[in-house]
């Protein structure tokens, strides 16, 4: 197995490898939006409830695909001091920077839950699913908020991810990753097709789910 045909692919393939973990104390959260279409399919392996945790990389503000940390539901915000200081991002910088990225995240949420009210995760083994690992931080987040939210044991379930970055992940009980190639470099390049998913896709797997 080097590559996925494609996110429902990488889901299926992900929900028979947790197939030991089918328990009713089980939720599966997906981040947006990629991570939903694989967490819809874990979700349906598991027989378990499906919900979402939204979390916002922050980018550094010249390079925005490269992740100083990120953001997520509840004020947290996991930051790469290390790499801050390298990249010489002021504090100032960072706040514009997460500023914006809260204001999106703030309306993904409203979008995605319509009013609804978050599953409950108290006491609860929360499987947070997306369609990959690069830096570890949007994952790290989103653990940090299933913390917050109640979750007694937090799962981070991957198809693919660069072997540092899993290491990366902290709060986190234990991270699933299925296929760990040396050399990584970008998530999508383990798949067939990576298009973009749209919000709307995002949100009519949630209904479906619902």
């Amino acid at each position: 197995m080097d590559r996925f045909r494609d996110r429902t692919d990488a889901g299926r393939r992900l929900g028979e490898h947790l197939a030991p973990w089918r328990s009713p104390d089980v939720v599966v959260l997906g981040l947006p939006r990629g991570g939903v279409p694989v967490a819809a399919e874990v979700a349906a392996a598991l027989g378990a409830p499906l919900d979402v945790i939204v979390v916002r990389k922050l980018g550094i503000p010249y390079q925005p695909e490269v992740a100083m940390g990120a953001i997520g539901e509840g004020g947290v915000r996991v930051l790469d001091d290390v790499l801050v200081a390298r990249a010489g991002v002021t504090k100032a910088e960072v706040n514009a920077v997460e500023q914006r990225e809260r204001a999106t995240l703030e309306s993904r949420v409203e979008r995605f839950r319509s009013g609804r009210e978050r599953l409950d995760l108290t006491g609860r083994t929360a499987i947070i699913v997306d369609d990959g690992i690069a830096t570890g931080a949007t994952a790290t987040a989103a653990a940090r908020v299933a913390r917050q939210l109640g979750a007694t044991r937090v799962v981070i379930a991957v198809p693919v991810g660069g072997p540092d970055a899993v290491d990366r992940i902290s709060d986190a009980d234990e991270v699933i990753c299925l296929l760990q190639p040396p050399g990584f470099q970008a998530v999508g390049s383990y798949y067939h097709d990576f298009g973009q998913t749209s919000e709307d896709e995002v949100a009519a797997l949630l209904a479906t789910a619902r």
